[in-house]
């Protein structure tokens, strides 16, 4: 069976006329190549309330500092993450695999064959992307709102002549 995309949209249409009134505390949102029913931002900070208070599972800086790794370089080895972590991943990247945040997408072609993983649909999910050409782009890490502290002297110094002021 097939459906014409006229049809789909239309479909689409009505849905978000509906559930775009104020009746309704959920919207549809454009994710990962398809639609998900979501909060309305109105809604957040009840939701967040709820959430923090039955589930205490946050990922832990191991896991953000992996899950990234994986994010921006994938497909990637447990090899290669280890080696820009500076630290075994063993533990971190099973949890992430148990969450479901990272998949094995295939296997290495280099020495042993080593597995290779990448981000899976339920991290774009939880992280509200569309694609991973939605993730921040080192550029967006160097703007000036984006620092945290006061730089010291010697920095000052090199950004006025780099004319970063």
């Amino acid at each position: 069976m097939s459906f014409d995309m006229e049809d789909i949209e239309a479909a689409m249409q009505q849905i978000n006329e509906r559930y775009g009134q104020d009746d309704f505390a959920i919207e549809v949102v454009a994710i990962a190549g398809g639609y998900q029913f979501m909060t309305k931002g109105a809604y957040h900070g009840t939701v967040a309330t709820w959430l923090k208070q039955t589930s205490k599972k946050r990922l832990s800086q191991a896991a953000i500092e992996t899950l990234s790794i994986i994010a921006y370089k994938q497909p990637v080895t447990k090899s290669e993450v280890e080696a820009i972590r500076g630290v075994n991943c063993d533990f971190t990247l099973q949890k992430l695999l148990e969450k479901e945040l990272v998949s094995i997408t295939g296997r290495s072609e280099g020495p042993g064959r080593p597995l290779l993983y990448g981000t899976s649909v339920k991290f774009m999910d939880y992280f509200g992307l569309k694609s991973l050409k939605d993730l921040p782009q080192p550029k967006d890490f160097k703007m000036p709102g984006s620092e945290i502290g006061e730089r010291a002297p010697a920095e000052e110094d090199k950004a006025q002549l780099n004319g970063e002021e």
